[in-house]
């Protein structure tokens, strides 16, 4: 441990997410070495071995955090994961050298997995094998807690009174060999988690809202893979702009090339081709590449076989049969956008203005953020179409159904109750 972290382990959390006492806090203690120093890369086998026994005959709950390579590969597959646990220390594990790491999650099958922001990091996880079946979710903690600032490096600052140096998460994981300073990030990103949840444990049981964040934590674990996105091209940044049917053919096409090349190659799709030519190729339907090159996104530094290229690809859209051609906008599998209620119908845009109305109310008394106490689409849902008999139990019965905890239907259902009512009276 550096004499800086000596110093901070002995001074008191700051667990309150409210406002800062009257007398100035001291500043925050710069966290520069992992305490036993940064550990050798786990990428062989038998180092592989040596951890899970390691971590398996560690005690209390184990820290988790996966490093991806976001923006310079094709998927979100895992380039690096970083454990920490009470008698084992940290490890650092290449998933490249060692991509089956199911033997570590057995090994860990028992214990508390601390995540900060769990549900970016489990799918890239369970990919490796790594599935938790209790977590605790430090970045959702800071969330129901209050505190305004939910970042990992702004909660161990605001709770813990350390400054981590965050200069390296946007970078290429996937990398080889890693530079030291990228594992010195990495390894201090598990240094202090078991320690922030140690602390937010304790605010949250303050505050009495623990088993709130058991029951948030619970869902999360329990929750199955999310299914694959229909049309993930509708996706396409600047798609508001494409109105006709020919065009988002083009945009449709467009998009599945390119991501069949960013898949081939392991590179992110947006280096192969931005949105933005995507979406200019689509509004403009050229008819040749010179056309073509003349598009922003198209003409710098590609050469005359990859614009032909692409250009066979609008061509092939622009030849489709109009019954191909996809429709302007995804089947609504719920209520209209909000915007229209008024005029479709003005009874439930009542409802919805009051009971949007509640829920922030109740929200700001329990310092949290709306969308935490309860979602935004459960509550344009019942709105929509509530309950025949809108009583306290059709209305818990509804949220429920949608996927609510039961400290949400708890908390939200009196207010929501009342807001289905106000219309009426």
């Amino acid at each position: 441990m550096t004499d800086a972290q000596e110093t901070a382990a002995d001074a008191p959390l700051r667990t309150t997410g409210g406002a800062p006492p009257d007398d100035v806090e001291p500043a925050p203690i710069p966290l520069l070495e992992p305490r036993e120093g940064i550990p050798p890369v786990v990428e062989t086998e038998e180092a592989l071995a040596a951890a899970i026994a390691a971590f398996a005959a560690g005690s209390g709950p184990v820290a988790v955090d996966a490093e991806r390579a976001s923006g310079y590969r094709y998927g979100q597959r895992a380039y690096l994961v970083q454990l920490r646990r009470e008698g084992a220390g940290s490890a650092l594990i290449d998933p490249v050298g060692c991509p089956d790491l199911s033997g570590l999650g057995e090994a860990l099958a028992g214990a508390e997995w601390i995540l900060h922001a769990a549900t970016q990091d489990l799918p890239c996880l369970r990919e490796i094998g790594m599935i938790p079946t209790r977590l605790f979710d430090t970045e959702l903690a800071g969330r129901l807690a209050g505190f305004p600032r939910v970042g990992l490096g702004a909660m161990v600052e605001s709770v813990l009174g350390y400054a981590l140096e965050k200069g390296h998460s946007a970078v290429d994981w996937s990398t080889r060999p890693l530079p030291e300073p990228w594992l010195r990030y990495a390894a201090l990103d598990v240094e202090l988690l078991v320690d922030l949840r140690d602390a937010l444990e304790k605010e949250l049981d303050r505050q009495g809202k623990l088993e709130w964040a058991h029951q948030e934590f619970d869902a999360i674990a329990s929750a199955p893979p999310a299914p694959p996105r229909k049309d993930p091209w509708r996706r396409t940044s600047g798609m508001h702009k494409v109105r006709r049917r020919r065009q988002m053919a083009v945009v449709r096409e467009l998009w599945n090339a390119r991501d069949s090349i960013a898949q081939r190659r392991d590179i992110s799709p947006g280096k192969v081709l931005g949105d933005g030519a995507i979406v200019d190729a689509a509004l403009a339907l050229p008819p040749n590449a010179n056309a073509l090159a003349a598009l922003p996104g198209f003409g710098h530094r590609m050469g005359r076989r990859q614009l032909e290229q692409w250009q066979a690809v609008v061509d092939r859209a622009r030849a489709q049969p109009d019954a191909e051609l996809p429709q302007p906008g995804q089947p609504l599998t719920g209520p209209p956008p909000p915007r229209s209620w008024a005029d479709k119908d003005p009874v439930a845009a009542a409802r919805l203005s009051a009971a949007r109305a509640a829920v922030s109310a109740l929200a700001e008394e329990l310092n949290m953020p709306q969308e935490n106490l309860i979602t935004p689409d459960t509550v344009r849902r019942l709105c929509w179409e509530p309950p025949a008999e809108p009583t306290e139990a059709a209305v818990a019965a509804v949220l429920a159904a949608y996927g609510a905890r039961p400290w949400q239907i708890e908390q939200v259902t009196p207010s929501l109750l009342t807001a289905l009512s106000a219309p009426a009276a």
